[in-house]
């Protein structure tokens, strides 16, 4: 051994002293004993108090409509809307009105879009404890199969993220089952499978 490989091992049980050293004084140094007299609370003012119980946590909501991601193919995007359960209800009555409404002006902006046309109307929506009723007007289901396969996506995307309950789809006031021209069959209640006949 030459003497370079002795001064390393000798730094090296320096610093293992040093380190054992640092250990046994956290373990074997007495703690200062903390009291509940010693610690210092501030009191918290009525007006801090009152600002508290007025802070409403804000919750979202999405909606599902149509843009085109960055290769220009069309995609399903999520969009948020505020939602406020004392004024708008449940999130899924929310959302299935916020989707029949249409894209907002700025969304719109941004190349997000609807397939649902604009003379679709929500006739009702139902809830009970074991099912959700979404009754439609019968222009929801006009037009070509292409269309009504997206539009019909959008409304199970938005429901499916909205709520648990199982819901289905009327058109008229009629369980829709079967609906367009072309006779496309729906799986109730709707789920992402719904469409796969």
């Amino acid at each position: 051994m030459d003497k370079r490989q002795k001064i390393l091992l000798v730094l090296i049980g320096i610093c293992m002293l040093a380190v054992i050293g640092v250990v046994a004084f956290q373990i074997f140094m007495p703690k200062p004993e903390i009291k509940a007299e010693d610690i210092e609370v501030s009191q918290r003012t009525q007006e801090e108090a009152q600002a508290d119980t007025n802070t409403v946590t804000k919750e979202f909501v999405n909606i599902y409509f149509i843009g085109k991601n960055e290769h220009n193919e069309e995609i399903y995007k999520a969009v948020k809307r505020e939602y406020c359960q004392d004024v708008d209800g449940s999130k899924v009555k929310f959302a299935v009105y916020s989707l029949i409404r249409g894209p907002k002006p700025e969304e719109q902006k941004k190349g997000i879009y609807s397939e649902i046309p604009r003379e679709t109307q929500v006739i009702s929506i139902k809830e009970f404890p074991d099912s959700i009723i979404v009754n439609l007007s019968s222009p929801f289901v006009y037009g070509g199969a292409d269309s009504l396969y997206k539009r019909l996506y959008q409304l199970i995307k938005t429901v499916k993220l909205n709520t648990t309950i199982p819901v289905y789809l009327y058109i008229d006031g009629q369980r829709a089952d079967v609906v367009g021209g072309e006779g496309i069959m729906i799986t109730q209640p709707l789920s992402n499978s719904s469409l796969e006949n």
